[in-house]
């Protein structure tokens, strides 16, 4: 084994690949981060008019993205990850429990804030065939710091899924040792 723990020794060892079921979370939560993402980020561009119509398209797929890790923790209780490749260097192995700890947290907790801060704007969700309303008028004593605190835990996720994402291209750019093949979505061989 490698003592540097930022390298890797064996380049290009195969790896051991997560199931399709986790492949498929994984890159439906990146979509459904980046999605939500962008229309939060573009909330003050959005003309008046239009303005509650993407406030709730954002809420929605906020909704969803909660849901999809949901259920993602139910896919995650049955089924454990593979392991690492043996030559993943310490450093790697020590903060990749903890980052990704960290992401699931702030996936949880980002859409709660946000839900309150939605509802205590006095805002209903549309959802085409229906609407739903909680009856909660207005109320800027609350939505005011849960807005902050909602646009400051998606910045801190929009960093952490950043660093995250090099983290992963360093794995497979600079130490060629298989991580990123494990979660990669590929065709099956027939």
């Amino acid at each position: 084994m490698t003592t540097d723990p930022l390298e890797s020794s064996h380049p290009l060892q195969p790896a051991v690949r997560y199931r399709g079921g986790a492949i498929a979370f994984h890159w439906a939560m990146f979509v459904l981060v980046v999605i939500v993402g962008v229309l939060g980020l573009l909330h003050d561009s959005w003309p008046k008019q239009t303005q509650a119509f993407w406030i709730n398209v954002h809420a929605l797929i906020g909704i969803v993205l909660w849901l999809v890790l949901l259920a993602r923790f139910g896919y995650r209780l049955r089924h454990s990850p593979p392991t690492l490749p043996p030559d993943t260097g310490a450093f790697s192995r020590r903060f990749s429990s903890p980052v990704h700890l960290a992401l699931y947290a702030l996936m949880f907790v980002v859409p709660i804030i946000g839900f309150v801060t939605f509802i205590y704007h006095g805002r209903i969700f549309h959802f085409g065939f229906f609407d739903l309303s909680f009856g909660i008028k207005k109320n800027p004593a609350i939505f005011e710091p849960t807005e902050d605190i909602h646009g400051y835990l998606a910045y801190a996720l929009f960093a952490l899924a950043g660093l995250h994402a090099l983290a992963a291209l360093w794995h497979h750019l600079v130490l060629h040792d298989g991580v990123l093949e494990r979660i990669w979505p590929t065709r099956r061989q027939s």
